[in-house]
């Protein structure tokens, strides 16, 4: 397997001994922030017009193209030794089929072996380079960087994330990661999976892609710093990759499920909405939805 690295050569530098130093000094949240949920018994998704719910952390559900599309699927209560703090968007039996899933790495947070035994071997799964062999479905595509897939009326491209990836201490940066470029009759999606700021990153991107409709971007998972800025975008990162990628909505994602970082659960919406402000931008331009809320998508 080959070693894998980000556009600029680089991979997070952090190591046990930093794991350590922050585990030691881990900040306790005193806050008393319930992660806001709606209630969403899949009805809605079974409607063929385009529309897109947030079933929590990095998992968004797409209807594009007439297909169920779902992003790093996590319907687990638990990833590891995190317990959810909200409960899914959406149960997974009151989801409509699923034809395509994306995975975008292989951190167990995204790549969530029981929910894709769950999901079942009829879907086609997208995931990027040396991910497929984790995967056990007949319809696996792997994806490089700026590789495509066509499925019907969508096509489906890999596109660079600032990351890394490890599921087992012996297999650290040997399987890609990245995130995914939808594009459809309807518009086009843009899901970044988990992916820190990186300029470059998302000015060639946007250069490749000077129409996404929708960003799913990252917004939590940036708290302390100094471990987890080279891996992770803070809400400011992500308004800032919003305006150089040139889409037309942000669409918030991975906070309020996992407390996986030690900002509190509650802080990464307050300071998007803060930082979206400050720009002056149309509040209809900023989604940061409720875990279940459903969005119409039109353009």
């Amino acid at each position: 397997m080959p070693i894998y690295k980000n556009l600029d050569g680089t991979t997070p530098d952090k190591g046990l001994g930093d794991l350590i130093r922050w585990q030691l000094n881990r900040k306790k949240d005193t806050t008393k922030f319930t992660t806001p949920v709606r209630e969403n018994d899949g009805a809605e998704l079974h409607a063929e017009s385009p529309h897109l719910t947030w079933i929590g952390h990095a998992t968004y559900a797409l209807r594009l193209a007439k297909k169920m599309i779902v992003t790093d699927p996590v319907w687990s209560e638990r990833v590891g030794p995190q317990k959810r703090k909200a409960k899914p968007g959406v149960a997974l039996e009151k989801m409509p089929r699923i034809d395509v899933v994306t995975v975008s790495h292989t951190h167990f947070d995204h790549l969530d072996m029981p929910t894709l035994r769950r999901i079942g071997r009829d879907a086609l799964y997208v995931v990027p380079k040396d991910v497929g062999e984790l995967i056990d479905a007949p319809r696996v595509v792997e994806l490089g960087w700026w590789e495509s897939h066509v499925e019907g009326d969508l096509k489906i491209t890999c596109v660079p994330a600032q990351h890394w990836s490890m599921r087992m201490p012996w297999d650290r940066n040997k399987r890609l990661w990245g995130g995914f470029v939808i594009e459809s009759p309807e518009g086009v999606a843009y899901h970044a999976g988990d992916t820190a700021f990186s300029e470059r990153v998302f000015s060639e991107i946007g250069e490749r892609f000077p129409k996404i409709d929708w960003a799913m971007l990252p917004i939590g998972a940036y708290d302390p710093e100094w471990f987890m800025s080279g891996q992770h975008m803070g809400p400011e990162d992500a308004v800032r990759a919003f305006e150089i990628l040139g889409a037309k909505m942000l669409c918030a994602m991975h906070w309020g499920t996992f407390k996986l970082t030690d900002e509190p659960l509650g802080e990464p919406p307050a300071r998007v909405r803060a930082c979206w402000a400050l720009a002056d931008r149309p509040d209809t331009k900023l989604y940061v939805p409720d875990v279940g809320e459903t969005l119409p998508l039109t353009r």
